[in-house]
């Protein structure tokens, strides 16, 4: 927070736009999209809102299926049950982290409306087959690229794949507003749409009277002159991430028992969103004992995603009922990550590695 963040919202104080009809709103939309090589960005609370708005501006609802990785965040499918579609899990990758894109065609149905790509950690979907598979069966596709601010998929922009995506800007992320989040298109419609399911669904000329529900998922302009200035510095962000990725694999390299994350495919190389490891089988405790073990040595660690179709939530719902996807549920037995924000400093990143050391030992 060391940028342009304290004079721009200096600059909304002295000015008095805090609201969302603040200008850095709007500024903030229109660098974000051309960031990432959009016609449109709307900026809404956070990046869960951004996936339940985009998941009703596409029509979806009871009776349609979505597909999406097992091995995310709740979010994803949570916004697609309130939705009132039903979500159709993948296993993953064991390797990237990501969907298993050759799961999808044996999952597709006559009822299934779309795909739901997500980024996970800091290697991308592989989106060309998986953008093939939706033109074949005609299905819409949204992006969550919540974890890939200035990541690329074969050299262009994530976030500006499938019919929507969607960007969050929690802390933990390269642009951070604090909270926060965007829906980018390329489609008028359904950036008019977003727009007005952000604000409540006011109608033009009758704006106390509606057709339909919306929400109030408006950014604040105090928030976007903090994302302009972050946005200002994503290339530094990105770089130092790098930085971090590479060094935390040249500490850990020789350790046995650990699997560390792919520094890079033939349609990406890594960002180290965060620096995930799972611990091999031989290991004769869970990630959760390590956890445990790395806190008593004076270092913060996190767990990877719990799968979809384990959420205690869902299966009160009768979703995914006898499912299993071994490698999701493998992941998240046995995996973590380090220490990975920005401020963290070389002595951090080795001190967490010497911890690591320890605790496999």
């Amino acid at each position: 927070m060391d940028g342009n963040e304290a004079r721009y919202l200096q600059e909304c104080i002295a000015t008095g736009w805090i609201s969302s009809e603040g200008p850095f709103v709007e500024r903030f939309e229109a660098e974000m999209a051309a960031r990432v090589g959009r016609r449109y960005g709307v900026a809404v609370t956070n990046g869960s809102a951004a996936l339940e708005a985009a998941v009703v501006a596409l029509g979806l609802g009871p009776g349609d299926e979505v597909i999406l990785p097992t091995f995310t965040i709740i979010s994803c499918a949570a916004a697609v049950v309130r939705a009132g579609a039903t979500p159709v899990v993948v296993d993953c990758d064991p390797v990237t982290w990501n969907m298993d894109v050759e799961q999808v065609a044996a999952r597709i149905t006559p009822r299934t409306r779309a795909i739901m790509a997500v980024h996970i950690y800091g290697l991308p979907v592989d989106m060309d087959p998986l953008l093939a598979l939706a033109e074949r069966y005609g299905l819409r596709v949204i992006e969550d690229a919540a974890e890939m601010h200035g990541q690329t998929y074969r050299g262009r922009p994530c976030g500006s794949f499938g019919d929507l995506s969607v960007f969050s800007f929690y802390p933990n992320k390269h642009v951070t507003t604090g909270e926060g989040g965007m829906i980018l298109t390329d489609d008028p419609a359904l950036a008019e749409r977003c727009r007005s399911l952000r604000n409540l669904c006011f109608q033009p000329g009758r704006r106390f009277v509606h057709e339909e529900l919306g929400w109030n998922l408006r950014m604040s302009n105090l928030q976007a002159a903090v994302g302009v200035a972050q946005l200002e510095r994503l290339d530094q962000f990105v770089a130092r991430k790098r930085r971090m990725g590479r060094r935390y694999t040249e500490l850990l390299a020789d350790v046995p028992g650990l699997q560390l994350p792919l520094p890079a495919t033939d349609y990406a190389e890594n960002i180290y969103w965060v620096y995930g490891v799972v611990l091999q089988d031989e290991v004769p405790f869970d990630a959760e004992e390590a956890m445990a073990r790395l806190r008593r040595l004076g270092v913060g660690t996190r767990p990877f995603f719990w799968p979809m179709h384990e959420q205690p939530v869902f299966r009160r719902m009768g979703l995914f009922a006898a499912e299993r996807h071994p490698v999701a549920e493998r992941l998240a037995r046995r995996g973590f990550y380090l220490p990975s924000g920005l401020a963290l400093t070389d002595q951090q990143i080795e001190q967490a590695a010497q911890a690591v050391r320890e605790c496999v030992r």
